[in-house]
């Protein structure tokens, strides 16, 4: 690990601690797909630092960066090999740290991503862990365990790996004859570390400080529902239709006790939440209200809250509203149930509609089948969406979530209207999970395709050349941020207008009022002194009266489908 050296680079408003995360809006950058400052075809942190001025523009409030770190990009840099290094595909500490000020100066808060479940293979820790051999301390700061029978030639349970195939490999010992197996809920380049060691736990303390030294606002932590795995490691068979992350079985079950589904062995088992504890107090140390923010996959939203009480974690995705389908009594149920069931612990609901791991919002809305993304589907296999719909549809959904109270996320390209980039050939994907379900299932690759910047430049300004880790649809010169800006009609411009009046109007502290006596498939309430009317059914209701703030397509006498207005009476 790199040493551990500190600079003096306060957060924004140090002194202040207003605690900001309640209602910011935060701004996900996938470094390989943002922007390539040195021509290479992969994105960079100076690349991130010479495009902050847009985010500027844009309105957020916060930036998170997907992993940077050191990594042999075997899964696009969640296989960390050093913890405090900077990867040279994306340049060096200096230019983190430069990334970082900048970012400051324009009053924007840096969250940085965290993969404490697992690490690369290539870290010094696992390689120390083969070398020394079984019964060693290094060895016992990841999973290993004997396999079953004779000779155990059998994996020590039947978990699978999140990405296909089973979750253990088995080692070959320096004297050629097999040895042990090591767990990897993921690839098999990703084994997972064991959170009972204190070693283990002293090393992710330090991890913290290093990056809370920099000036860091707070760390977005990847699985953080996994770390812990049941005593014993007893065989599961997952439950049909139960998300490969834990979730998205039974995102609206009643938030009761009783209808709580019992959770796999290796996720959201109860001693992770004192590994958030032991995080929480070192971070009250620093100054700034530094936060953590939770992904964990875990249904229903009652047990999500587990990793928001006060002492623990201060923000958690909310996956079950972006797994909600576009219809107006779901909508409804999960946005009161999001609400309710995280203000019970005393934290603000989150709401998300794209990442760096599902279908952009823009084609998933459209499907009119199986998501890409399941196992034996794909572009081949399921009817494409109609683009315009699903354009029209995610410029509805943004506006309708921009409007709630709390703190939102986008996806960097929402913002352009950008759509999954389906036709990908299959050579050039990466994601392991399209390798090890041998094309089974898409994979990740179609949501981290670099976005456009400019329309007539090399790579859609993605960078000075036409190189692209990802090749990018010829058509997405239209989306580019430069052919959106100061198009009233775009859905960047669209963006920055809700962001404007989403701060002057203080919706993110405001206070959700449904309102009645419209149509069925009708969303309308009210926040602050703004009402908002989202249309998601088939046909047109009549225009609310009022002056209109925002509208995510044009209106007249008549509210259209699959469109939402702010108005103001």
């Amino acid at each position: 690990m790199t040493s551990l050296t500190t600079v003096d680079a306060a957060p924004v408003d140090a002194a202040i601690g207003q605690e900001w995360w309640r209602t910011a809006v935060i701004y996900q950058i996938y470094p390989r797909s943002f922007s390539d400052a040195n021509g290479d075809g992969m994105g960079d942190l100076a690349g991130i630092t010479e495009r902050l001025g847009a985010l500027q523009e844009l309105g957020v409030d916060a930036v998170w960066v997907s992993p940077f770190y050191t990594s042999p990009q075997r899964d696009a840099g969640y296989d960390v090999a050093d913890y405090c290094g900077v990867d040279p595909l994306f340049g060096s500490l200096a230019d983190f740290d430069r990334m970082l000020a900048s970012a400051h100066e324009r009053g924007i808060r840096v969250i940085v991503d965290l993969v404490p479940n697992h690490t690369s293979s290539d870290h010094a820790w696992f390689q120390a862990a083969l070398a020394d051999g079984p019964g060693s301390e290094a060895r016992g700061h990841y999973m290993f365990r004997d396999g079953k029978g004779s000779n155990g030639d059998t994996p020590p349970n039947n978990w699978m790996s999140v990405f296909g195939g089973p979750a253990w490999t088995r080692i070959t010992d320096p004297d050629g004859t097999p040895g042990q197996w090591y767990l990897h809920l993921f690839d098999s380049s990703q084994p997972d570390l064991d959170w009972t060691s204190e070693w283990v736990r002293q090393q992710f303390r330090d991890i913290l400080r290093f990056w809370l030294d920099r000036g860091v606002d707070g760390f977005r932590v990847d699985v953080a529902h996994g770390m812990i795995k049941a005593e014993g490691l007893p065989d599961y068979t997952p439950p049909e239709g139960a998300g490969s992350m834990g979730g998205g079985a039974t995102p609206l079950e009643p938030d009761i006790a009783a209808s709580t589904p019992a959770s796999p062995p290796f996720w959201a088992q109860d001693g992770v939440h004192e590994i958030y504890r032991d995080w929480r107090r070192l971070l009250n140390t620093y100054p700034g209200d530094r936060i953590l923010v939770a992904e964990a996959w875990v249904d229903p939203l009652a047990k999500v809250a587990l990793w928001v009480r006060p002492d623990e974690m201060h923000q958690a995705f909310n996956f079950a509203y972006l797994e909600t389908p576009w219809e107006a009594d779901e909508l409804r149920t999960v946005i009161d149930r999001s609400i309710d069931t995280f203000a019970a612990v005393g934290a603000p609901s989150t709401w998300v509609l794209s990442n760096h791991d599902v279908v952009r919002h823009a084609t998933r809305l459209a499907l009119t089948g199986d998501n890409l993304q399941g196992a034996g589907v794909g572009p081949k296999s399921v009817g494409l969406p109609d683009p315009a719909v699903g354009l029209r549809r995610a410029r509805a959904a943004s506006a309708l979530m921009l409007a709630l109270p709390g703190s939102s996320y986008i996806y960097q390209g929402e913002e352009l209207g950008l759509p999954e980039a389906i036709d990908l050939p299959d050579n050039a994907r990466e994601d392991p999970t399209w390798f090890r379900t041998k094309g089974e299932r898409y994979g990740r690759d179609g949501c981290r395709v670099p976005i456009p910047w400019s329309a007539d430049a090399p790579s859609f300004g993605f960078g000075p050349t036409d190189a692209s880790w990802l090749p990018q649809p010829e058509s997405w010169g239209r989306f580019a941020r430069e052919a959106e800006e100061g198009d009233p009609d775009s859905t960047l411009e669209l963006y920055k207008r809700a962001l404007l009046l989403r701060r002057e109007s203080g919706l993110g502290s405001g206070h959700l009022v449904w309102r009645h006596g419209f149509a069925h498939d009708v969303v309308a309430f009210r926040n602050g002194d703004v009402t908002v009317v989202a249309n998601v059914g088939t046909a047109s209701v009549p225009m609310p009266s009022g002056e209109v703030l925002l509208a995510s397509a044009p209106v007249s006498g008549q509210l259209e489908p699959d469109t939402t207005v702010w108005l103001r009476s």
